[in-house]
């Protein structure tokens, strides 16, 4: 299968969210907060979407059955964000083109940003297209490393990170395009010799580079983008962010 397609991570309880409910199911202004992740694919054009599930993978998959495009597919196992697509390999094995990898926790993702990276692929036709913004405090988030000619290198978490890494203000926001033939490829080749014992997706855009593959890091995310859910006051501060805007479309704020 081709055309613009999309793998959707929402298999996280969400602990710190003080309920039982799937993180991804937790409103936001009113709705559980992956449809309006799964909105900016659509207003994005993306054809299908894989939505990986896991903890109340039941509850998630009622939630979403009124939806068209999507396939669930079930991480028994929480060992990484690199295995939550792992999981995914014989599907992502049948497809070609472009595959967008968001997290569904992410409400404030913008269909721009998303129709940018794809349209940068179909132009020219990359490896891998990371989303990336500028932060004026990066603390906590991996860091865009480039080479002397601003090309992308790799990705360094801010725990492994050198002085002068942790001065870098462009991160990685876990938005990606990846081309389908190459992300698999990048799968299997994926460890996770790590002290977590856990598969990183992060690394996936550094293996390609490594073998000479176009690897593009473009800082087109806007800062309403960077806002994340994990806690409850991040959940305060992005429906505040969401009320303060009306949005004109779908994906949009």
């Amino acid at each position: 299968m081709s055309g613009r397609q999309a793998v959707v991570l929402a298999a996280g309880k969400g602990t710190r969210m003080e309920s039982e409910l799937p993180k991804v199911l937790f409103p936001v202004c009113g709705r559980p907060m992956i449809h309006y992740v799964l909105d900016a694919l659509e207003a994005a054009d993306v054809d299908r979407a894989i939505v990986v599930v896991g903890y109340r993978a039941d509850l998630v998959q009622e939630e979403l059955s009124g939806r068209a495009g999507l396939e669930f597919v079930e991480q028994t196992e929480q060992l990484g964000t690199g295995h939550a697509v792992k999981v995914c390999l014989p599907q992502l094995a049948e497809w070609s083109g472009a595959v967008a990898i968001v997290a569904g926790d992410s409400p404030l993702i913008q269909s721009a940003s998303l129709s940018h990276l794809f349209n940068e692929y179909e132009e020219r036709g990359a490896a891998c297209i990371l989303g990336t913004l500028e932060k004026e405090d990066p603390s906590g988030l991996g860091r865009i490393v480039r080479d002397g000619n601003d090309q992308f290198v790799g990705i360094v978490e801010e725990k492994d990170a050198t002085a002068d890494q942790r001065a870098i203000r462009e991160v990685n926001m876990s938005t990606y395009v990846f081309d389908a033939v190459e992300l698999v490829h990048a799968l299997r080749e994926l460890r996770n010799d790590n002290r977590q014992k856990e598969y990183y997706l992060t690394d996936c855009p550094g293996i390609l580079s490594g073998e000479n593959k176009d690897v593009r890091a473009l800082p087109v995310l806007r800062p309403c983008e960077s806002l994340s859910i994990n806690t409850i006051d991040e959940l305060a501060a992005v429906e505040a962010e969401m009320s303060s805007r009306r949005p004109s479309s779908p994906g949009a704020f």
